[in-house]
């Protein structure tokens, strides 16, 4: 940064930005979690522990945020799914 920075007598034009961010409550929110047993495949566990290392997190919670990131995204469309499948069924 060797060049100089030249200041300039513009006119300002301010926006009024909407707060979009959540209260920190809401940020500090933990979901109930349940405990389960589950058997993994060697190779999947594998590359979790792999991957966790090189991002400095527990494998554990990357397998715990694939699977919340896939019901979030089926959870919803689900019941147009149910309502599809069950024209099909009733339909002659």
């Amino acid at each position: 940064m060797k060049t100089k920075i030249k200041y300039t007598n513009e006119p300002i034009e301010a926006k009024v930005v909407m707060d979009f961010l959540p209260p920190p409550e809401e940020l500090a929110f933990r979901e109930e979690g349940v405990k389960v047993t589950i058997a993994l495949s060697k190779k999947s566990v594998d590359f979790f522990k792999s991957e966790a290392s090189k991002h400095h997190t527990q494998y554990q919670r990357m397998i715990r945020k694939l699977i919340d990131t896939y019901v979030d995204s089926y959870a919803e469309p689900l019941t147009h799914r149910a309502s599809g499948a069950s024209q099909k069924r009733g339909a002659p």
